[in-house]
């Protein structure tokens, strides 16, 4: 996406000029004239979509599975750590933790998860804010939004079960670590990802 932008550009140019000629030509109205040129373009950026196969929509596929996925875990965990599964299930849980929560039905008294995952949480989104040279308004916005649930999550982590605050650390590490892996050069070299300008060298 990153990489088709300047023929986006170039497109968009020669798109406007098309227009406006055509527009004196037909006598079209500036609200006309804008239509025709919005309409163009936006097939032009889709055929240009198809041939590199790099469609916006494909960008958030993941999040419309993970998020569903991350919630049903969620409400299972809890459900064997309050009993809700089975009586059996939940003695396992409440002997089977490790280090300081030995106890998965319990809350992290520690806030030793809940922090960890506040600070994994606001990484991600550092990361994410670092990558981007021009900030839109809307991209302002969405970078504060997950900045605040990110330290929301803290004392709510701190409420539910540690098989839960466990879990949800452990989501967001690895999202953290596919995050740092994907910045490296060389990573992206093997995986055969194209350089883009935004591209560094010296990525950490």
């Amino acid at each position: 996406l990153e990489n088709l932008q300047p023929e986006i550009k170039e497109q968009a140019e020669r798109l406007r000029y098309e227009v406006s000629v055509r527009g004196r030509q037909l006598g079209w109205s500036d609200k006309a004239a804008r239509f025709h040129f919005k309409k163009s373009l936006r097939r032009v950026m889709t055929e240009l979509y198809i041939r590199d196969n790099c469609h916006p929509f494909k960008a958030t596929l993941l999040v419309w599975v993970q998020i569903p996925v991350w919630v049903c875990v969620s409400l299972a965990l809890r459900n064997c750590s309050v009993g809700v599964a089975s009586s059996e299930v939940r003695e396992q849980f409440s002997a089977g933790g490790a280090l300081w929560f030995t106890d998965l039905t319990a809350p992290d008294s520690t806030w030793i998860l809940p922090v960890a995952l506040g600070l994994v949480n606001l990484l991600i989104v550092e990361i994410f804010a670092a990558q981007k040279t021009k900030v839109s308004r809307l991209q302002r916005f969405a970078t504060n939004f997950f900045r605040a649930v990110s330290v929301v999550m803290i004392p709510i982590a701190a409420t539910v079960p540690s098989s839960m605050a466990l879990y949800w650390l452990s989501s967001s590490f690895v999202g953290l670590s596919h995050n740092l892996l994907l910045r490296s050069p060389a990573f992206r070299r093997l995986c055969c990802i194209p350089r883009t300008p935004s591209d560094s060298a010296t990525p950490y």
